[in-house]
């Protein structure tokens, strides 16, 4: 199976062919899952996640991003107190029980600051996660190079394996100290997640009070999209389902993409809503 989605839902007018910004019910007519990013600065409560649920059809699915103390910003070099770690943990497995009970999780993102490199202290980390998020899909998103070094990656994606933990694949500009390479490697049998953030280098590396609305700031050709669909296709066989998450929207731009990809792929999401007979 192959499915496409954005990051947030109300960023992506163009996929109903309008200019406003779009109602998660009017996204879930069209996609049939979504990024959702808020989770990073604050655990939604129960309530809110509900809210989600009523808006959408019930196959529809989310990946939540992990919340930023779970990933360590911020506060990895002072280190925090075992007990704020344990009730973050505790705070958002309580969030997640609406969606785990009603097959809406498609997972959770850890998307881990550039500084978490590769080291014992971090492998002994995700060890930890997996601890304390049982029987939750946990994809992991690496920004440091060091875990993708010729020689030592494979043994990270064993050890990845061996976790039951999903290698987010990533495409984004890579340079220097700044950013991954594309690494197009399984580690579930049930689901692989790319995440495509765009190839603008000089934005990427933006440093300016402006620097977020660079950062993605990259519409991708046919080519490259052509690439991707062969991509896709060579992960297909390896697990149950491929998801492609487009992020590349500093100018509106994802929606676009996830179409187009969408249609060299030849594929169709059925149980969405209403909204998706108006498209065709």
């Amino acid at each position: 199976m192959i499915t496409l989605g954005l990051t947030t839902w109300t960023e992506h007018p163009s996929l109903l062919g309008g200019t406003d910004n779009l109602t998660l019910t009017e996204y879930s007519g069209v996609l049939p899952v979504v990024e959702v990013d808020t989770p990073f600065y604050g655990i939604p409560k129960v309530s809110t996640v509900a809210k989600w649920q009523k808006e959408v059809p019930a196959k529809f699915q989310f990946i939540l991003k992990a919340n930023q103390t779970m990933t360590l910003h911020d506060t990895y070099e002072d280190g925090l107190s075992m007990d704020a770690l344990k009730t973050a943990y505790r705070e958002y497995r309580a969030m997640l029980k609406p969606l785990i009970q009603h097959g809406q999780l498609k997972a959770v993102l850890f998307q881990f600051p550039p500084f978490f490199e590769r080291s014992t202290r971090n492998f002994h980390y995700l060890q930890r996660m997996v601890q304390w998020l049982p029987g939750v899909p946990i994809a992991v998103e690496f920004r440091n190079q060091s875990w993708y070094e010729a020689g030592v990656k494979d043994s990270v994606f064993d050890f990845l394996k061996d976790l039951g933990l999903i290698h987010v694949i990533v495409d984004e500009p890579h340079a220097m100290n700044d950013g991954v390479s594309l690494e197009p490697v399984v580690t579930s049998p049930k689901l692989a997640i790319m995440r495509l953030h765009g190839r603008n280098q000089q934005g990427w590396s933006a440093k300016g009070k402006d620097w977020r609305g660079q950062r993605t700031l990259y519409r991708y050709n046919d080519t490259e999209l052509a690439a991707f669909k062969t991509m896709v296709e060579d992960l297909q066989p390896q697990t149950d389902e491929v998801c492609v998450i487009f992020n590349n929207n500093s100018g509106g731009d994802a929606a676009d993409n996830a179409l187009a990809l969408k249609e060299q792929l030849g594929i169709s999401f059925g149980d969405l809503g209403p909204q998706q007979l108006d498209l065709f």
